[in-house]
C-alpha cells in the first residue's frame, strides 16, 4: 500500500474526524480509508486512532505522529510548489468556499474563464451560506460578504454587496407604495433565511418586516424569493447583482431606495501571505476580474 497515501488520509480523518468524510475526499470506500489506517498502525506497531460506533479520536501516539505527517506533507507541497514556481507551471486544486449568491452569480464566470487560461489547474468551488471553521476545514480561499470579526486570516476587499428593496409592477399596482421603512410591516414581505439570526440583526435594518414572524415568504435561496416577487407576491430585499436584469427590464421595480442597508464588503480570505502558485494566480485572477467589473 502507498505509504504516502495512508499518511494524507491519516491527516484527514485526525483533521475531520470521520472515515465517510475522508472516503469521499479520496474517492473510496470507508473500508479503504479503514485499511489505510490499519496499514500505517501495522507499520508502526502501535494504535493511532480510537474508533467508537459514533466517533474517531486520537490516541497520545496518534497526535505525535499526526503532526509529523502534517510537517512532512506540507514539506513535499512546499518543494512542489517551489518546481512550479521555478518553471512557472501552476497545478492542482484550489477549493474555494463562497455565499451561494456570489458565487452563482459572480463567481462561477470568473471560475469557468479561469480553467480556460489554466488546464492545469482544477477548482473544487463550494457555495454555501453558513459560516465554516476557515483555519480547520480543507479549503484554500474563502469569499465573505459584511464586516468581518478578528481573525488571523489574510483578508482583502475586492467589491461591496448592495441591497434593493423591490417589488413587481402588479404588486405596487394592488398596494399602496412604501415611503418608509415603517411602511413595510403593513406589506406582504418576502424575507431570507440567515439560520438562526432574524434578517432585521443580520442586515442591521430598522424594521422586523422581514423577519420571520413577519414574512409571508422566507426561504434560504435568494432565487427561490425572486421568482416569488416576480409572481407578485410581495416586497423583496435581495442583494442588487441578483436583480440587475429584472430591474433594468422593469419586471421589477425599485422602492425605498433611500433606506436600503449600508453597502457590505466583500473579501478574499486565505490563511497566509505564503500561498502555493496554484492559489496565487487564482487570487490575481480574481482580483483582476474584479477590478474590471
Amino acid at each position: 500500500m502507498d505509504k504516502l497515501k495512508s499518511m494524507q488520509v491519516f491527516v484527514y480523518v485526525a483533521q475531520h474526524g470521520s472515515f465517510s468524510h475522508a472516503a469521499i475526499e479520496f474517492a473510496v470506500t470507508s473500508t479503504m480509508i479503514g485499511k489505510h489506517i490499519k496499514f500505517l498502525e501495522t507499520h508502526l506497531g502501535t494504535r493511532l486512532i480510537n474508533r467508537t460506533t459514533r466517533r474517531q479520536s486520537l490516541t497520545e501516539t496518534g497526535q505525535l505522529y499526526y503532526l509529523e505527517c502534517k510537517r512532512i506533507l506540507d514539506d513535499i507541497a512546499e518543494a512542489e510548489n517551489s518546481l512550479q514556481t521555478l518553471e512557472n507551471k501552476p497545478k492542482g486544486k484550489v477549493r474555494i468556499n463562497s455565499p451561494v449568491t456570489f458565487g452563482n452569480i459572480v463567481l462561477a464566470p470568473i471560475v469557468a474563464d479561469f480553467l480556460q487560461q489554466y488546464p492545469d489547474i482544477n477548482i473544487e468551488l463550494t457555495l454555501d451560506n453558513d459560516l465554516i471553521d476557515t483555519l480547520h476545514e480543507q479549503v484554500d480561499l474563502v469569499f465573505r460578504i459584511g464586516e468581518l470579526a478578528s481573525s488571523t486570516l489574510i483578508a482583502r476587499q475586492i467589491a461591496v454587496y448592495e441591497m434593493v428593496f423591490c417589488a413587481s409592477p402588479d404588486y405596487l399596482a394592488k398596494h399602496q407604495i412604501p415611503l418608509s421603512l415603517t411602511d413595510l410591516i403593513e406589506h406582504q414581505c418576502l424575507g431570507f433565511s440567515y439560520s438562526d439570526v432574524q434578517a432585521s440583526l443580520a442586515l442591521q435594518i430598522d424594521t422586523q418586516a422581514f423577519d420571520q414572524q413577519h414574512s409571508r415568504l422566507t426561504s434560504n435561496s435568494g432565487q427561490a424569493l425572486k421568482v416569488a416577487t416576480l409572481k407578485g407576491a410581495g416586497i423583496l430585499l435581495q442583494p442588487r447583482l441578483l436583480l440587475s436584469e429584472e430591474l433594468k427590464r422593469g419586471d421589477l421595480i425599485e422602492v425605498l431606495s433611500h433606506r436600503v442597508p449600508t453597502p457590505a464588503p466583500i473579501h478574499l480570505m486565505y490563511k497566509s501571505k505564503a500561498q502555493p502558485l496554484k492559489t496565487r494566480v487564482f487570487i490575481e485572477f480574481v482580483m483582476a476580474a474584479m477590478s474590471h467589473s
